[in-house]
């Protein structure tokens, strides 16, 4: 704490008002000092000396002195850097209510069809008054979610899987948008989510700062944001003119109002930005009035959108509405067209995926297409290229693409870049048309395209015949494996897996966990070899030890067995519980017959093709011996039980069959499973209850000669008390 030295009493006992020139510089010099100790045993050390009221009201007077004297603020004082760099990159945290995506429209029927069911789900009657539904334009920027206590932000954690996200809070205090403290009264708890985004006007002056300096430009504005949100240094980010929309939040130890635009209208009061653009609809034709409202004036806003999001206004109608798989019943997103423009196919390139599909890639003219250089385009398979099936007719979107054609391209969804139409007049005379390759490009294997017996069908994919010699689909398979919905190892990405893969480190997912015991044997240490050192090959084993845990649907996805998605693999998590219980039955359904078989086929959203691939991944020697191998290393923890104590089906297999009237069978799933129960698709005699609509059939003969109880969709919402 600074003094003055001659009139005795300190600095900080003298109010800003009567400081003199003198006084002030020699206080702004000490607060500095001071604030910047206290942001390090804060953020980085997490020891802090100080309570955060006091901290605060530091704060406070730095900022008042620099008001009241202008000329003597410190550049690179406590006004330009708010918070701390994080030690060595970001920690995780854990979403209190999972942030889950949205699913989407493309056109006005499927609006009228989200209402629908909507109002179906509900049994809303029109007598009942007015279905109201939000709109709002859907930011392209990168999702945050805000935690306060008492007021004051706790934390800031970017989406990540939805469940565990970035730790940014430091750099997250850098954005004027966001409040630090609440204004006015609010709840204990309160977690605040929205976008983090860059305008247009100032991404265009960031890149050409960039570009004057000699450094990288980004791509896009979202690009813009998410790169400078995730800066290692805060003081980066607070360089950067990113801004924040509140739209949505998570926990709430209160919720103080009990509509979505009400809810949104507290965050203004509270200090957060919403956008302007928010209007309430009580009908379709408003809806989308809104929609093609903002369709029509996006290019004269100043932030990028890619559509509109709907979002049912009453929160106990949300409540009521729930949940299904990754998406909110009572939300949806409403997508833009895709963005076109015409450009030249300068070569067809062959890359081998993980499972040895021969995937054709466009190599374009590069053009910019909805703010982005667009340089590569999907092709899906060589059927798509030639536009002519195996059968000789034509197929279905396919085109006849020849290298040196001017093709149109859009961004589908505003994503992915895809071929949509050719300018035949503009076809080079020498154009020929693609050979694809019968040998696979990385191992010179054939690549054949396969015939399903059962159907007679050729696969549209070729693929590599060469499996594990084929470097290609090894490299593939450890990316895919530590990719982030799979194991997620932190500095173990891509470019080192080509690298480890390459030099012999690494050739099986059991290597990745023995590379340390390796390296301390090895005459070459990992530390010593070009682009590491001893504090990133430190950080990298501790990252690869601290995975040796992982959920049990994780693990499942990370093996890449085909077919198995993300959502797949939650699906046979949740049906087993336990890798063994897993193992053990994929293992006895070898022969595709039998009540493991069974089993495997009745559950829920699984289905034949990926019950076939699963068997035949743990049919092959070689797979199992990795597997031995990895589990040696590793432990899958076992899924987690819902809770549904009190619940009258919790640990019960129910089937629906018939057609129901009240929900539909997606939503009879979701709610099955939320009160604890397992939804299968067949009756045995493991089956413990059967809910049957009008119409049921076979089903429900089943039932009746097990003697299975029956009850109708009716006696199902009493049995649950729904």
């Amino acid at each position: 704490m600074s003094e003055t030295g001659t009139n005795g009493p300190t600095l900080r006992a003298i109010a800003v008002e009567t400081l003199t020139a003198e006084q002030a510089a020699e206080e702004l010099k000490a607060l500095a000092l001071e604030i910047a100790e206290h942001d390090q045993r804060y953020h980085q050390e997490d020891a802090p000396t100080i309570s955060d009221a006091d901290y605060d009201a530091l704060r406070r007077r730095n900022i008042a002195i620099e008001e009241r004297f202008p000329d003597l603020v410190i550049a690179d004082g406590p006004s330009a850097q708010v918070g701390a760099a994080p030690a060595s990159g970001f920690g995780k945290i854990t979403h209190r209510v999972p942030m889950l995506s949205l699913d989407n429209a493309f056109n006005d029927d499927d609006v009228r069809d989200f209402v629908g069911r909507v109002r179906r789900f509900l049994k809303f009657d029109p007598l009942m008054g007015a279905l109201a539904v939000t709109a709002e334009p859907k930011i392209d920027g990168l999702s945050l979610s805000l935690r306060y206590e008492g007021g004051k932000l706790v934390y800031a954690a970017t989406r990540g899987d939805g469940t565990t996200g970035e730790n940014v809070t430091a750099n997250a205090r850098t954005i004027k948008d966001i409040p630090d403290q609440l204004n006015g009264t609010v709840p204990e708890v309160v977690e605040v989510r929205g976008e983090v985004y860059m305008a247009h006007k100032d991404f265009q002056a960031l890149n050409e700062r960039m570009e004057a300096r000699g450094g990288k430009v980004f791509a896009n504005p979202r690009n813009a944001a998410a790169g400078s949100l995730r800066q290692l240094k805060s003081e980066i980010t607070a360089s950067r003119p990113l801004r924040f929309f509140a739209y949505a939040w998570g926990e709430m130890s209160e919720v103080p109002d009990d509509t979505q635009s009400g809810m949104v209208k507290r965050f203004e009061d509270w200090g957060f930005q919403i956008n302007p653009l928010m209007k309430r609809c009580e009908t379709i034709e408003e809806l989308l009035g809104v929609y093609h409202g903002i369709e029509e004036n996006r290019a004269q806003l100043d932030y990028d959108i890619d559509g509109v999001v709907y979002k049912v206004d009453r929160l106990d109608l949300q409540e009521r509405l729930g949940f299904v798989s990754r998406s909110p019943r009572w939300a949806i997103a409403h997508k833009f067209p895709a963005e076109q423009a015409f450009t030249v196919l300068n070569d067809i390139e062959i890359q081998v995926g993980r499972t040895g599909a021969l995937t054709p890639v466009a190599k374009l003219e590069p053009i910019t297409v909805g703010g982005v250089v667009v340089s590569n385009a999907t092709l899906h398979n060589e059927d798509y290229i030639k536009g002519i099936g195996q059968d000789g007719e034509p197929i279905r979107d396919g085109k006849d693409l020849r290298v040196g054609d001017t093709v149109k391209i859009q961004r589908a969804g505003d994503v992915i870049p895809q071929i949509v139409d050719i300018d035949l007049e503009k076809r080079p005379d020498d154009a020929q048309p693609f050979e694809f390759p019968t040998v696979c490009p990385a191992c010179g294997s054939h690549a054949v395209r396969e015939k399903n017996e059962k159907t007679g069908r050729v696969d549209a994919i070729r693929r590599c015949t060469g499996g594990l010699i084929c470097p290609a689909q090894a490299t593939e398979k450890l990316k895919h494996f530590v990719s982030r919905n799979a194991y997620d190892i932190e500095g173990f990405g891509d470019k080192q897996v080509d690298a480890f893969y390459k030099d012999g480190l690494v050739m099986s997912p059991a290597d990745i966990f023995t590379l340390e015991e390796r390296d301390k044997r090895a005459l070459t240490k990992l530390r010593n070899r070009e682009g590491w050192g001893a504090l990133s090959a430190k950080n990298l084993f501790e990252a690869i030890n601290s995975r040796r845990d992982i959920d049990l649907h994780r693990f499942i996805f990370a093996l890449g067995i085909r077919h198995v998605g993300a959502g797949n693999a939650k699906l046979l998590s949740r049906a087993y519980g336990s890798w063994a219980n897993f193992s053990e039955a994929m293992q006895a359904a070898h022969d595709e017959a039998g009540e493991a078989w069974a089993e495997l086929n009745d559950i829920d959203g699984v289905g034949h093709i990926v019950a076939e691939a699963l068997v035949e991944f743990f049919a092959e020697a070689h797979n199992r011996d990795q597997l031995d191998a990895l589990l040696t290393e590793v432990s899958p923890r076992d899924a987690e039980k819902i809770d549904a104590s009190g619940s009258p089906v919790a640990g019960k297999t129910v089937v629906f069959t018939g057609s129901l009237e009240r929900m539909t069978r997606e939503e009879a799933k979701a709610m099955a499973e939320r009160f604890g129960a397992k939804v299968s698709g067949s009756v045995s005699k493991k089956t413990d209850l059967v809910v049957a609509g009008p119409g049921a059939g076979s089903k429900l003969k089943k039932a009746q000669s097990l003697e299975v109880e029956v009850i109708s969709e009716d006696g199902w919402f009493d049995l649950v008390g729904a």
